[in-house]
């Protein structure tokens, strides 16, 4: 029987984060209040292209460098 309570630890911006075990990289971004829209990825040292974002779950130990887009002149 799956267990669906079963929470992992990652790393978001240097700092540890529990959340629940396979979660997609758009669900945590919500769960993080991240607007997708102004921010970059960086997953496991490599920057993801936003077109991998829903295929792209979360395992433990995995690290996210997640920057926001500024804009302004």
């Amino acid at each position: 029987m799956l267990n669906t309570t079963n929470t992992i630890n990652i790393q978001v911006n240097g700092e540890s984060q529990t959340c629940p075990s396979l979660i997609s990289l758009p669900e945590l971004l919500t769960k993080l209040e991240l607007n997708p829209r102004l921010i970059a990825v960086e997953y496991n040292g490599e920057i993801l292209h936003r077109q991998y974002w829903t295929d792209t779950k979360m395992q433990s130990g995995d690290r996210l460098e997640i920057v926001t887009i500024v804009g302004g002149g």
